[in-house]
Order: C-alpha cells, then sequence, then structure tokens
C-alpha cells in the first residue's frame, strides 16, 4: 500500500524523443499487476515511431498531440482515453504552446522500446 503525491516522483529525460519525459508513479515493485507512469511532452516536443512489448492504456491530463498509432493519425487532448496494443508501432508530436501529459499503465512483464522507421 502507498500514498504519494505525483510531484514528488522524480521524472526523468527520456534517452528517445524531444523533450520528453517519464516518472513512474507506481513501479512494478509497488504493484504486482501494472504499474503507472506519467509522461510529459514539452511544447514542440515528440516521442518517435516505436513499438513496445506491452500493451498501453493512456489518460490524456493536459495539452494536445498528433498520435499516430500503426497508419491512423489521432488528435488527442485532456480527457481522451488511448489504448495501444502491444508490438504496434506509434508516436506522438506535441500540438500547441502546452506540453502533452498523460497517464500511461501498462503490465508488469518484460517491456522494450523499439525504434522503427515509417513507411512512407
Amino acid at each position: 500500500m502507498s500514498v504519494k503525491h505525483s510531484h514528488e516522483v522524480p521524472s526523468e529525460l527520456l534517452p528517445v524523443g524531444k523533450d520528453a519525459f517519464k516518472a513512474v508513479l507506481i513501479s512494478s515493485n509497488e504493484g504486482p499487476n501494472f504499474a503507472l507512469r506519467k509522461f510529459s511532452i514539452k511544447s514542440g516536443g515528440s516521442m518517435p515511431f516505436h513499438y513496445n512489448l506491452v500493451e498501453h492504456e493512456q489518460y490524456v491530463l493536459s495539452g494536445r498531440a498528433k498520435v499516430l498509432i500503426d497508419k491512423e493519425e489521432f488528435i488527442v487532448k485532456a480527457g481522451d482515453v488511448v489504448y495501444i496494443p502491444a508490438t504496434v508501432p506509434h508516436s506522438y508530436e506535441t500540438i500547441g504552446d502546452e506540453a502533452f501529459e498523460f497517464l500511461c499503465i501498462v503490465p508488469n512483464r518484460e517491456d522494450e522500446t523499439v525504434i522503427v522507421e515509417k513507411d512512407e
């Protein structure tokens, strides 16, 4: 059991992407089945086209972004819910002057971020 404020959790710059940060709010050591992460991508920032070995369930907290999931493009904003199946390529690009922030829940299984080239 644990209770903490999200601002108490340190945020780390992601090694891929531009101005993208991650804070692990509930780690695999705290939750037996799922981890809860908060991502923040600054205005003008992005995450490249990539896939992960685990599914993502996401809830947008603030800002707007263009999200490419496989070959479909979506404009998402605060209050939107996004589901990305495991191994499906996706990317994020902020829109506007506000940071794009979202919660991401993933199963506690081995994961990897794999950068892929987009088919043009």
